[in-house]
């Protein structure tokens, strides 16, 4: 297995361009377009705005007129007379340019499609339907806070224009981790939409350092999926508030699979459902076993080094050169080419961890695979580390569901937007 240092993970996934840092094997160690919507400063609502103009009592609208130092992640709603619903919102610069946004599903509030300027004034004009067909309406000038000095920064493992496996996770990550207490809100302006339409849901780790999302079962081939992790200015009770939006949209591809069984260390490859492929692989020592679980394929390098020289235990220090070298937990566990264990593959386990395969089937597996490709193992002395590599998989739709921050409804939540 591979050491790995997870804050030398976090700095290049903060800046989206660098890919995830290899070491070598040793043992496991402690723009997306669907917010925009219709016209600028429309909610898309098919309610159609009576021309007989609004009558009645104003609404109350937030943020509450004449307000000073609103986060520029605020979003805009009303108190609505019983019955009514949101006909129409706008919200403008002092210029009178209209800032695009979105009404989410369930009505509750309007959120624009980019965070909103620093130290900028703002005009809201929100307009309801009542039972009655009559319109109420509100507005609201506020101004945005000041750029704070403290805040939060975070990640996104998705690229835009990207074709990934039918097991890729959505994964944001975030340092230092969201407070349990600020999950929710933090949650809340975290949205996915799936095409074609998959119920999906959210999943943080313990110390709140990332959160996944995913469906019930793996994404159908060729969904597209469009993210939106829109942290900007939401202030959390720590004193920070979120850096930046970050978004991305991109492709699920065919449905690629591996399986290994330890008890005849065989991999079986499925394409499409049909098996095409058995191949005979070495898998970790008892000293030093695999990991029995669900994984995903996270990185791929033709070419590597697994540099071990720092490993507490003498007997696992090596470097060596490494071909077709697939990274499937953070702990260093990888798919790779080992020639010097082709004789013993299908029979022996000899490994730090990893997967051994010989460099025909290695070099074959790894022009074929893709990031977010599902690989589960079975039958180790091990069992795969929840957080150890992207592991969402790994837990039954019941269990993931309980790491929500929002509740989530049977069979799993819709868009927000």
């Amino acid at each position: 297995m591979v050491r790995f240092t997870r804050a030398g993970a976090l700095l290049g996934v903060l800046g989206l361009v660098a890919s995830l840092a290899l070491s070598g094997c040793g043992d496991e160690p402690g723009g997306a377009t669907f917010v925009e919507g219709g016209q600028p400063g429309v909610t898309g609502s098919a309610t159609p705005v009576p021309p007989d103009g609004p009558s009645g009592p104003p609404l109350v609208v937030t943020p509450a007129n004449g307000t000073k130092d609103r986060p520029v992640s605020a979003e805009i709603g009303a108190k609505l007379p019983d019955g009514a619903t949101v006909s129409q919102v706008t919200l403008t610069t002092a210029d009178g340019k209209k800032v695009k946004g979105k009404l989410r599903k369930d009505g509750s509030s309007w959120v624009p499609s980019a965070p909103l300027k620093w130290s900028t004034s703002y005009t809201a004009t929100v307009t309801a339907t009542r039972p009655d067909g009559t319109l109420g309406e509100g507005s609201s000038t506020f101004t945005t806070m000041a750029k704070p000095g403290s805040m939060i920064t975070s990640g996104l493992y998705l690229f835009d224009d990207r074709t990934y496996g039918v097991a890729m996770p959505v994964v944001a990550e975030f340092h230092p981790g969201i407070p349990k207490k600020d999950r929710a809100k933090v949650q809340q302006r975290m949205f996915v939409q799936t095409d074609p339409p998959q119920p999906g849901a959210w999943h943080w780790v313990a110390e709140g350092t990332q959160a996944y999302y995913r469906a019930p079962e793996y994404w159908q081939p060729g969904t597209k999926i469009s993210v939106r992790i829109a942290l900007a200015g939401i202030p959390l009770s720590n004193g920070r508030y979120g850096n930046v939006d970050r978004t991305a949209t991109a492709k699920i591809g065919s449905a690629f699979e591996m399986k290994v069984t330890n008890s005849d260390k065989q991999m079986r490859v499925y394409e499409g459902g049909k098996l095409i492929k058995t191949l005979p692989v070495s898998l970790g020592k008892k000293k030093t076993p695999s990991s029995s679980g669900t994984l995903v394929v996270m990185e791929k390098k033709e070419a590597t080094v697994f540099d071990t020289m720092d490993d507490p235990d003498p007997e696992n220090r090596y470097v060596t050169d490494i071909q077709f070298a697939q990274r499937l937990t953070w702990g260093g566990e990888y798919i790779h080419a080992a020639p010097w264990s082709e004789h013993v593959q299908g029979r022996e386990n000899v490994s730090h961890g990893c997967v051994n395969v010989s460099m025909a089937n290695a070099k074959w597996l790894f022009q074929r695979t893709k990031i977010g490709d599902p690989i589960t193992i079975t039958g180790t002395e091990r069992k795969l580390r929840a957080g150890n590599g992207w592991t969402p998989w790994d837990l039954s739709w019941a269990d993931f569901v309980k790491g929500s921050a929002l509740p989530v409804p049977d069979g799993g939540a819709g868009p927000a937007l």
